[in-house]
């Protein structure tokens, strides 16, 4: 009997054996090599050297772009992840009402986040094109303006842009998380509060916003590392320029390891956004496991 016992004790262990064992080889083991990267002399032609302590840190900080590429970050992770957040909890509220056409809102609403990014962006980059953009075009065929706007004459209203098209190919999977979330909510607490003469409002932060917390908890924090970590958008519609006033973390590192071949700050670059996004994600996890505690 206790060989029994110890054999059910072992044996979800052993199932989980397999996966435990890919994890470790393609998520652990890079982060481990990445930060052991970091902490050595790396040549242009990517040869590991000595161990040199926090130098390529220190490298990575005095980069004359580093406070304008952390800035960027910054803002493009807020305003991607907050408004799209925003926005697909309002589409998703209006989406899980029943009117005729519903299957197919839906349906057209998950293309712009199936579609690669690539092509997104390249589509965007087109749109708003001086010369020939389609929205030049259009404004100018319903007689809005008199002649075709340069809707990228600035590096601001370029990165602008940029976060534009982040929300939009971000809202469809806020969306579907929320949707998922007000479709699990049993339909008798809305029929009992407005028995007792509750209205939209009420309905809305006493049944609905408490009921679907779960929902956007995970929503906002995967968007968090999505949009930090996002690379195509960036990089098809300006590389960064002018003068990496568009990048963010993610483009910036790409290009200042495989065009100005600084490996070691570029390593030491990923190192930093990776805490950066462990304790971004902690905190949002902690804030909102102390507010159900409090609830």
């Amino acid at each position: 009997m206790k060989g029994i016992r110890t054999r059910h004790k072992w044996e979800p262990y052993v199932w989980l054996l397999p996966s435990i064992l890919l994890i470790a080889i393609f998520v652990i083991f890079p982060i481990l090599m990445v930060f052991r990267l970091s902490f050595s002399e790396i040549s242009k032609s990517g040869v590991v050297g000595d161990f040199i302590g926090f130098q390529n840190y220190i490298d990575a900080v005095n980069l004359p772009a580093f406070k304008t590429v952390m800035l960027n970050t910054f803002w493009w992770v807020i305003s991607v992840v907050g408004i799209s957040t925003l926005l697909g909890f309002i589409i998703a509220m209006a989406l899980n009402q029943k009117f005729h056409g519903r299957k197919i809102a839906r349906s057209i609403l998950v293309l712009p986040w199936a579609t690669s990014l690539v092509i997104q962006a390249s589509v965007w980059n087109y749109i708003i094109k001086y010369e020939y953009g389609n929205l030049n075009n259009v404004l100018l065929n319903t007689g809005v303006i008199d002649q075709a706007v340069n809707f990228r004459s600035s590096f601001r209203i370029e990165f602008l842009w940029e976060c534009t098209v982040g929300i939009f190919v971000t809202i469809p999977f806020v969306t579907f998380c929320v949707l998922a979330g007000l479709q699990s909510i049993d339909n008798e607490l809305y029929e009992a509060a407005i028995v007792d003469g509750a209205g939209f409002w009420q309905k809305l932060r006493m049944i609905t916003i408490p009921l679907v917390k779960p929902a956007l908890t995970v929503s906002t924090v995967l968007n968090i590392i999505y949009v930090f970590n996002s690379f195509p958008i960036i990089y098809t519609m300006t590389k960064g320029a002018p003068a990496n006033q568009t990048d963010t973390m993610i483009t910036y590192l790409y290009m200042l390891s495989f065009y100005d071949r600084k490996k070691g700050p570029a390593t030491a670059l990923s190192v930093i956004g990776f805490l950066i996004l462990c304790l971004c994600a902690g905190l949002y996890m902690r804030f909102v496991m102390r507010g159900e505690e409090e609830a």
